[in-house]
């Protein structure tokens, strides 16, 4: 016993060393990356994850964030496949913290510092976040641009915050229904809270919380086992004169907003976004299944625009693709998933294993503030699905590089 505990140990310690490396220079300062571990977590068969874990391991000091991604991982250090554990998702949201007072008092010491938008009412705020697709999605940020964080003000400390949400699979009567947080499957008819579902709620966050049990196939038995999510971070010491800020915005396609673009430029919209949504199978009658599709879409603005500079969504099982434009219908961007052919870990058939990105030609699209953009999330109905999202990340820059601009204005650049 004290023989397995001593190995144990020291794998644990052996993975929660950060892995700090240095990369190419990067207009003029040069970017590190380290890898961290969350806190360890137990699932066993049908069990789920839905945790908080607060003040973790990031990188400290005033700092540009180049990249975040992660995954889980066993504690031998093995990437665990989706078909075993999988990654409804992960999102990082950033708060500061009053270092005054005792210990006992820390949650209400905590002020979360929340991405530029658009969503209200508490939800959607995290700086960082993906699931399924978290290991073949592209997450960097394009020179010279950086999320500046890391400067706070005196007397608060800047922390970190992780939310993983985890559901094995091992054993399970219905794989697809448990990922999709069938009410059913998990026996639940009440919240996290205690507080009783609506009648029509048939599945989705609020019937896989912590703690919950989907149904096993009769007879299976399981050992249950000890998981983390590992994390890279890349990220470049500030430099005002030579990196550009960008800007988070996070858009939902059950977002139901009331007002007008002018309105949103005063920020007088009250966005409500319910994160998730529903799909009805479509008719038993239609022969070719392939023309099952649902598109869901929505009209938003953000009240300060700018330049785009990268774009991706974020979509569950069924997805099909989820497409951004102009109110005229030009096109901003398109993000389409990548479904796996295989049973690695990376490439698990029928799951979401990626989705595409955008990054547009420097200078080649911006929005002008208060703009009304229009969001499609498009999926199968092949078949019906709960909880599924609809939601795009999207990272906006005040300004261009100088020589950029330098040359869209070349009078400009004569006369100075």
């Amino acid at each position: 016993m004290a023989l397995e505990f001593s190995v144990l140990f020291l794998i644990w310690v052996s993975l929660s060393m950060p892995l700090i490396s240095r990369s190419a220079e990067l207009q003029g300062a040069k970017t590190k990356s380290a890898t961290f571990l969350s806190p360890m977590f137990e699932l066993g068969p049908g069990s789920v994850e839905n945790r908080y874990y607060f003040n973790i391991d990031f990188p400290r000091g005033h700092i540009a964030l180049k990249s975040f991604n992660g995954e889980v991982i066993d504690d031998q250090g093995n990437q665990v496949p989706l078909h075993e554990t999988y990654l409804h998702h992960w999102v990082v949201e950033r708060y500061y913290q009053r270092n005054d007072g005792d210990a006992s008092t820390q949650r209400k010491k905590r002020t979360f510092m929340r991405n530029s938008g658009i969503c209200q009412k508490g939800v959607l705020g995290q700086y960082f976040g993906l699931g399924s697709e978290t290991r073949e999605t592209a997450t960097e940020i394009p020179d010279p641009y950086g999320i500046e964080v890391g400067n706070a003000p005196d007397g608060v400390e800047e922390k970190w915050m992780l939310n993983v949400h985890a559901i094995d699979t091992r054993g399970v009567e219905d794989r697809l229904g448990c990922t999709e947080c069938k009410c059913e499957l998990y026996n639940v008819t009440v919240d996290e809270y205690s507080r009783p579902l609506r009648p029509d709620y048939k599945g989705g966050l609020l019937c896989c919380y912590d703690y919950t049990q989907c149904r096993l196939a009769e007879g299976f038995h399981g050992s249950r086992r000890k998981l983390f999510l590992r994390y890279t971070v890349v990220w470049a010491d500030w430099d005002a004169s030579s990196i550009i800020p960008v800007r988070i915005y996070i858009l939902d396609v059950t977002d139901t907003w009331k007002g007008t673009p002018i309105d949103s430029i005063r920020s007088l919209v009250v966005h409500n976004c319910r994160v998730e949504y529903e799909i009805e199978a479509c008719s038993s009658s239609m022969e070719d299944r392939s023309q099952c599709i649902d598109k869901k879409r929505t009209s938003l603005s953000l009240p300060d625009g700018g330049y785009v500079i990268y774009g991706v969504a974020h979509q569950h099982s069924g997805g099909l693709g989820s497409h951004l434009y102009r109110e005229d219908g030009q096109l901003i961007c398109s993000s389409v998933p990548t479904y796996g052919n295989g049973t690695d870990a990376g490439n698990e058939a029928g799951y979401i294993i990626g989705m595409s990105t955008c990054y547009p030609q420097p200078g080649s699209i911006k929005i002008v503030d208060g703009e009304t953009l229009v969001l499609e999330s498009i999926y199968s109905s092949s078949r019906g699905h709960t909880g599924v999202m609809g939601l795009f990340y999207l990272l906006i820059a005040d300004q261009l590089p100088s020589l950029l601009l330098d040359s869209q204005n070349p009078f400009q650049a004569q006369s100075e």
